[in-house]
């Protein structure tokens, strides 16, 4: 805002047009690899172990581009997600044409 004038910059004006547009958010607990067969056998109480321990952060990714790691909690009997960490916004903004 530019306070002599009271104006927001053109950017700001426009920001508010995309504030309330639905985005897709995961949450990474880890990965692994499994073959076809192995999949194909999955059933119900199958255990797929990851590449994470219980205690390693988890990543959050937002359409498909990491932008923050934090730790898994409980709130209300749901799963949930407290951020400690946001990805650098240099490197967002570099991987958005990506």
């Amino acid at each position: 805002r530019d306070f002599s004038t009271g104006q927001q910059p053109g950017y700001a004006k426009n920001i508010d047009r995309i504030m309330d547009i639905d985005l897709g958010l995961t949450v990474s607990f880890g990965r692994t690899k499994m073959l076809l067969k192995d999949v194909m056998q999955l059933g119900t109480g199958s255990i797929i172990e990851l590449d994470r321990t219980a205690d390693d952060p988890v990543d959050v990714w937002v359409n498909n581009k990491k932008v923050a790691r934090g730790e898994v909690v409980i709130v209300g009997g749901n799963y949930g997600v407290r951020i400690t960490e946001v990805e650098d916004v240099k490197e967002r903004i570099n991987t958005l044409g990506s």
